[in-house]
């Protein structure tokens, strides 16, 4: 997996803290005071750790960049307009939410639903980190070009990433469209089409 760059201490206070962490909850108690980035500590609701299935191991994982407003409000991940939007998609595609983790590379709403930046990625990583060595999902969706970064490396092209599975530390990674871009760009836009298509396929691969 790759593994972003690390600007300070604070992401390796991170890091130390969440592999110490031995389950999902004790991970998720030790996540929500997380205070490493001052900006999005200050401004944030409340940090959003994800959701995973409880009691057995996910079937897969959904990846996105970061909360959104809604997200943020809630204290769950993609509940919003893109949310809704991947629900339907996931549904069209054969997909079961209900069997999936549901993570975010960034826990916390950068102001004004900015990208994250570099640092803030850094600070955070631990946290998915150890949810992806817990959770164990065989197969991982990275939603967007940030979550696909995280992943594959700081020089992958969305475009060329997307439709077909990347091994990486023995998962198969699929880099698809963000559901906000399917939004931003419409019902008959190339990133809607992508994303189902891709889920789609995604579903076809699952053991």
């Amino acid at each position: 997996m790759t593994r972003p760059p690390r600007p300070d201490a604070a992401a390796d206070g991170v890091a130390g803290v969440a592999a110490a962490a031995p389950d999902w909850d004790a991970l998720a108690a030790a996540a929500r005071p997380c205070v490493a980035c001052p900006e999005l500590a200050a401004t944030r609701q409340q940090v959003v750790v994800g959701e995973a299935p409880a009691g057995h191991r996910p079937r897969f994982a959904l990846v996105g960049e970061a909360p959104g407003a809604t997200e943020d409000q809630t204290g769950r991940p993609f509940v919003g307009r893109s949310g809704q939007l991947l629900d339907q998609l996931l549904a069209e595609a054969g997909l079961d939410r209900a069997q999936a983790a549901v993570l975010n590379v960034v826990k916390c709403r950068p102001p004004g639903n900015r990208t994250p930046r570099a640092p803030e990625v850094a600070r955070c990583s631990g946290w998915l980190r150890r949810q992806l060595e817990l959770l164990d999902p065989p197969v991982v969706v990275a939603l967007g070009l940030s979550a696909a970064k995280w992943f594959l490396g700081p020089r992958t092209v969305l475009a060329t990433a997307r439709g077909r599975a990347h091994d990486v530390d023995g998962r198969a990674v699929w880099a698809t469209y963000h559901p906000s871009a399917a939004i931003r760009f419409g019902p008959a836009g190339a990133p809607r089409a992508g994303l189902l298509a891709d889920l789609t396929a995604v579903a076809a691969a699952l053991p």
